[in-house]
């Protein structure tokens, strides 16, 4: 609460000399993660397109450096912000202090638990999560290995996405009887982290067949933890990296629930430019999740490049 009132009081004396540019500002969980980074990479292009400067603040997935982020980007007073929070609650706070700043603010991906914006745009990860626990599940019943149990390594389920995309794909697994084994949650979404979580639950589950991740740059370290132990086990995820054009075809991933975060970036511009310009938008803007295996995966491969990886030139 102290360095909260002292933040207010910094933004206050700040900013009473910035002067006014049309820019875009994207305050993002930790740049170094490939789905903020393309997301990142959509904000940017639309905002050049539309005449906006851009710039990009990285939090690292610190509390603290997010709320610093939040005044020394008031302080330029830019046109609008794009913000992704690092979980739905220290978005609560984010939000007051770019409400008081008076800034126009749309959200996206992750949620909020409160607060004033202009738009939040997000994936249907409910949706995203179901489809691809429908996907898992007709896999073990095909390989017999209904008696199996899934092992899930999740995103904070603090975050609004994180308890959609959960909840989807539990409701799938219900349907189709198929048993979770247990759920660990990542912090700082690291190869180590990742690694730690898979050896427990294989050493924790021997009936344990598929291994969820709920984020795609750590499946390295999953995979690594699967071959040390010599276990037969298939892993599912969610989001993609670009290697995954070729891991789905030959079955080393067997599915994935792959956001558009290029094309919410695009969105999240084009929403705050619509509303500076006094237009209308829709308050919440939910984008599908495209449920990815190696039966469509050629179909929509030009989709995936652009839309899923940031890769604009594939589509040209």
């Amino acid at each position: 609460m102290k360095l909260l009132k002292i933040l207010f009081v910094f933004l206050f004396i700040t900013t009473l000399g910035a002067s006014e540019q049309k820019k875009i500002i994207y305050l993002t969980p930790d740049i170094k993660i490939p789905f903020w980074q393309i997301i990142s990479r959509g904000v940017e292009t639309k905002s050049k397109e539309l005449n906006f400067s851009f710039q990009v603040y990285s939090s690292s997935n610190n509390l603290k450096k997010e709320l610093i982020n939040v005044v020394n980007a008031i302080k330029q007073k830019p046109s609008a912000i794009v913000l992704s929070p690092i979980n739905s609650s220290s978005a609560v706070t984010v939000l007051r202090l770019i409400k008081k700043a008076n800034i126009p603010v749309v959200v996206a991906d992750v949620g909020t638990d409160s607060g004033k914006y202009v738009s939040y745009i997000s994936s249907n990860n409910f949706e995203g999560g179901y489809e691809l626990g429908k996907i898992t599940s007709q896999f073990m019943l095909k390989k017999n290995l209904e008696e199996k149990s899934i092992g899930i390594i999740a995103i904070s389920q603090k975050r609004s996405n994180g308890k959609s995309r959960t909840s989807g794909f539990m409701q799938a697994l219900n349907e189709f009887k198929i048993k979770s084994a247990d759920i660990r949650q990542q912090v700082d979404f690291s190869f180590k982290e990742t690694y730690k979580h898979t050896k427990e639950l294989l050493s924790l589950y021997p009936n344990m067949s598929v291994l969820w991740l709920q984020s795609s740059n750590v499946y390295k370290g999953a995979q690594k933890a699967i071959e040390e132990e010599k276990r037969d086990v298939y892993i599912v995820t969610f989001d993609a990296e670009p290697e995954f054009l070729q891991l789905i075809p030959s079955s080393e991933i067997i599915a994935s629930a792959m956001q558009q975060p290029y094309l919410m970036g695009e969105k999240s511009v084009e929403v705050l430019d619509a509303y500076l310009n006094g237009k209308s938008v829709k308050k919440n803007i939910q984008l599908p999740v495209l449920t990815i295996s190696k039966e469509n995966i050629h179909e929509k491969s030009n989709l995936i490049n652009r839309n899923v990886l940031g890769i604009i030139n594939e589509t040209k």
